[in-house]
This record gives C-alpha cells, sequence and structure tokens, in this order.
C-alpha cells in the first residue's frame, strides 16, 4: 500500500530566499514522499538569483520555482497543506491565513542570506549557509517516523527540529 503524497508549505516574508531554498530542497531530497511549496505574506514577485544559483549548484530543480503570495495556497481549491513551517521570524510573527485541516506547523527560523551586503562571494557564502541549514533540518524532517507518531509527538518533533544549531560556515557570520 502506497503512502499518500504529503504537501509541505514553507513560508517567509517575500517568497525570495530561504522559503525557496526548502521548497526545492524539500522536493529534491523528499524522493516523492512530499509535494514542496512556498509563499510570503508580501511576495517580491522574483526569486534571488543566489538562490537558483545555490540549489542548481547543488543538483536540485529550479524549473517552477517562484516568489507567490500565501493567499494563492491559502484560497478555494488550493492543496490540502499537511505542514507549515515558517523560515523567518517576520512570517512567524504574522497572521497567516486560515489553512483548512489543521496542518501541524512550526517555526524553523534561517538568517536571511538575501539581507547580506558586500561582494557576490559573500552572498553565495550567506546562500550556502541558510541551504545547509534547511538541508539539516529537512533530513530531520524526513528521518521522522511522521506516521507512526501521534500528533503531539510530532508537532514537538518539528518544534525540535526548528531550534537544531544548524550547520556552521566561517565566513564572518
Amino acid at each position: 500500500m502506497s503512502r499518500p503524497i504529503l504537501n509541505v508549505l514553507f513560508l517567509c516574508t517575500g517568497n525570495t530566499a530561504r522559503s525557496v531554498l526548502a521548497e526545492g530542497l524539500l522536493h529534491h531530497l523528499g524522493a516523492g514522499r512530499f509535494h514542496a511549496y512556498s509563499a510570503g505574506s508580501q511576495p517580491k514577485g522574483v526569486v534571488n538569483p543566489f538562490a537558483l544559483e545555490t540549489l542548481a549548484a547543488h543538483g536540485c530543480p529550479t524549473d517552477g520555482l517562484r516568489s507567490k503570495s500565501w493567499n494563492e495556497l491559502a484560497g478555494p481549491g488550493a492543496p490540502h497543506m499537511d505542514f507549515i513551517f515558517t523560515v523567518c521570524d517576520n512570517a512567524a510573527g504574522e497572521t497567516c491565513p486560515y489553512w483548512p485541516g489543521r496542518p501541524l506547523s512550526a517555526h524553523w527560523g534561517i538568517a536571511d542570506p538575501a539581507a547580506v551586503e558586500g561582494t557576490d562571494e559573500a552572498k553565495r557564502q550567506a546562500f550556502e549557509m541558510a541551504w545547509l541549514q534547511l538541508r539539516e533540518r529537512i533530513q530531520a524532517f524526513l528521518a521522522l517516523p511522521i506516521n507512526a507518531l501521534p500528533p503531539d509527538d510530532l508537532a514537538r518533533r518539528l518544534a525540535g527540529i526548528g531550534r537544531m544549531a544548524g550547520a556552521t560556515m566561517e565566513n564572518g557570520d
């Protein structure tokens, strides 16, 4: 018996960097077990080119990735979300739309690589750091026995993933 594909939404304010990285990563690592989405409360309408570059450098497909409003995924006809993860502190503090079906949610805050100023190399390092942290969290998520855990236990584990210290790189951050 095959398991249903679970829908996961990654939220950020601008939906240009972290949430897009997470969407691309889960599509790549989820091996068909998950359908990933990303959206923002105030989408900028364009994906940061360093996000696309970082995903491509790690073999993650980038086709179809775009910056969009969370309203697009909350309205009638939108896919049912099983999990919602905020990846920026601003989105975590905002009042989100109503998500039918009461998806499990957690905050997985990641520093904004798009806020880094300086050389392109400094920006690439910031995006690489965000990618590494998101990969670590998504791998922990993928390792969970999702179907075997009671909802309260699963919610606690999802929150714990958001408190993971994260990968480190020596880049002055």
